[in-house]
């Protein structure tokens, strides 16, 4: 059987994580997982019009927030839009995201560039300015569902088991570019090495050994899974079980610390980014992860899906 646009994994057993890079990939751990096909590509713009075109359907960011959902938000601020990237003039604290992150009235996947931008040469990039639930939408009425974090980040390596990207060792290899992600010091200077300064046609850079395209770079991809810490399996009796099919966490356990408990859940975002470079945010690997609260839109954020066999 073959699914158009999909690549079929047996599934079998990786080692997940790192323990080289940041403190919430560790430690390493063996893990299994059961066949799968997955997505050769994020969903596209043109995917993503389709359904839209074929249901109706009104995104997160293409709806105005509801003040009941958000008690401490400005009237001014109860309109429709999504966080757009803008690139700052020079030098800013990397620890302030807001330097570089606005909320943009009026973008949304079909502006994702700002409210005056459209899909005209995008419609072969990632969608991006959806939410999880506008992930959800579209899968179930394309017959798929989000991948968990552990099929995700089996796809993503490509076979390559313990390397620190999907093609390897080495970043650039021979000092070509592999993936999109930002060359020179974020979030003001872009050497565009790579030709794009947001989002890059899907099957542009070579796919990984599994034959499936931007798994890392280019946007984020949302999981299934709500955000938690690896657990580890302890031994029993001198053995270690290997886990089969791990998921995630809780949503209550997901909330950032000092949220109370009616606040959004934050669900496990895999891949990196355009905006991902060496000088900030070095999540361009297989092992990254990070935490994205499920009513988060953003020019950065896409997904794919996957069909359990």
């Amino acid at each position: 059987m073959a699914i158009d646009n999909m690549r079929y994994l047996a599934g079998g057993v990786f080692a997940m994580g790192s323990d080289r890079h940041y403190p919430e990939e560790a430690p390493v751990r063996r893990v299994e997982v059961g066949p799968f096909w997955i997505d050769e590509t994020p969903v596209t713009n043109r995917e993503f019009a389709r359904f839209v075109e074929a249901t109706g359907y009104h995104s997160l960011a293409e709806v105005a927030p509801d003040p009941r959902d958000y008690p401490d938000m400005l009237p001014e601020m109860a309109r429709a839009g999504s966080l757009l990237f803008q690139r700052t003039r020079m030098p800013v604290d990397l620890g302030d995201y807001s330097q570089w992150w606005e909320f943009s009235f009026g973008t949304d996947w079909r502006h994702p560039h700002g409210p005056d931008s459209d899909l005209d040469e995008l419609w072969d990039h990632p969608v991006v300015h959806v939410a999880h639930a506008d992930a959800e939408a579209y899968l179930s009425w394309a017959g798929k569902v989000l991948p968990t974090e552990a099929e995700w980040e089996f796809a993503a390596r490509g076979g390559l088991d313990g390397a620190d990207y999907a093609w390897g060792d080495e970043l650039a290899p021979g000092g070509v570019c592999q993936a999109n992600y930002w060359q020179g010091m974020f979030p003001y200077s872009n050497l565009l090495e790579d030709g794009y300064e947001r989002t890059s046609p899907v099957r542009f850079y070579a796919p990984n050994g599994y034959g499936l395209y931007d798994m890392i770079g280019n946007v984020w991809e949302w999981t299934a899974d709500w955000y938690a810490l690896p657990k580890i399996e302890r031994k029993s009796k001198g053995s270690c079980c290997i886990p089969a099919n791990p998921r995630g966490g809780t949503r209550r356990a997901s909330l950032e610390a000092g949220a109370g408990p009616k606040a959004f859940g934050r669900k496990v975002l895999k891949g990196g980014s355009h905006l991902c470079a060496a000088s900030y945010c070095q999540r361009y690997r297989p092992a990254a992860r990070h935490p994205q609260t499920i009513d988060s839109s953003t020019s950065h954020i896409g997904f794919r899906g996957v069909i359990r066999a």
